[in-house]
């Protein structure tokens, strides 16, 4: 079973003194397309002007702009799954994971990483800052990743279960071809952003913790303070709407 995931604008500074290369990532045979991106970034980030930092950063902050002012082909790596911080990955609480639970998120977990594409938890990216829906030279970066990552990934999870757990702008990145399963938090019959989020976190860890392998098994998992609603089909996506209580 893979379960699809969200990134964080957040993330964790430091690393290994160690920068990535073609062995950072999954689908090594794409690297290069990878590349096209991370070059028109790093090459964007070192040239532009103030102005056009805090917009691709969304922060006017100058002590923020001048951290991610910065080569990221000479900076230190670490795990995806460590380097992005945020609400799901506060509940996730990855680091206190025992081992076995942490190879389980490096990996059946894909995060869909603005610059990078989508990558395993466990591969190793440099600390990076773009803020969600923005780009640079006139790049459609979602697309790009869409048309040349899509087959690859098709196949990558034929044989698999999935549970989408990512946010719905990631969707751009990558549509499912085959059935899927996700999910849907409400509260007093509203949608609930930052708990939708803390959920995905907590349900990640679960799903960890319990080893699950298969959509039979999550419908089988309790969930605390969750209640199931409602679920949904339609076409290939199965939506289990929780109610939060």
């Amino acid at each position: 079973m893979k379960i699809l995931f969200s990134p964080s604008e957040t993330k964790n500074s430091g690393g290994i003194e160690k920068a990535f290369d073609k062995n950072s990532f999954i689908f090594p045979e794409l690297f290069e397309k990878r590349m096209e991106i991370a070059t028109q970034y790093n090459e964007f980030v070192k040239n532009a002007s103030k102005d056009e930092l805090s917009k691709i950063f969304g922060t006017k902050k100058e002590d923020v702009i001048n951290q991610y002012k910065k080569d990221i082909f000479n900076s230190p790596t670490m795990k995806a799954i460590q380097r992005y911080e945020g609400v799901a990955y506060d509940y996730l609480e990855y680091n206190n994971l025992k081992e076995n639970e942490k190879e389980y998120i490096d990996e059946n977990v894909l995060i869909f990483s603005n610059i990078f594409g989508v990558i395993k938890s466990g591969d190793k990216i440099p600390d990076y800052k773009l803020k969600q829906g923005e780009t640079f030279n006139n790049l459609k970066i979602e697309k790009f990743y869409m048309d040349n990552f899509s087959k690859v990934i098709d196949e990558y999870l034929k044989d698999e279960d999935i549970i989408d757990l990512r946010a719905g702008f990631y969707e751009k990145f990558y549509k499912i071809e085959k059935p899927y399963v996700t999910m849907k938090f409400i509260k007093d019959g509203k949608v609930v952003s930052h708990w939708a989020k803390a959920y995905r976190g907590i349900i990640l860890k679960l799903l960890a913790k319990n080893s699950i392998s298969s959509i039979e098994e999550l419908m089988s998992m309790q969930i605390e303070n969750l209640k199931i609603e409602e679920i949904k089909k339609q076409k290939l996506k199965t939506e289990i709407v929780y109610s939060i209580i």
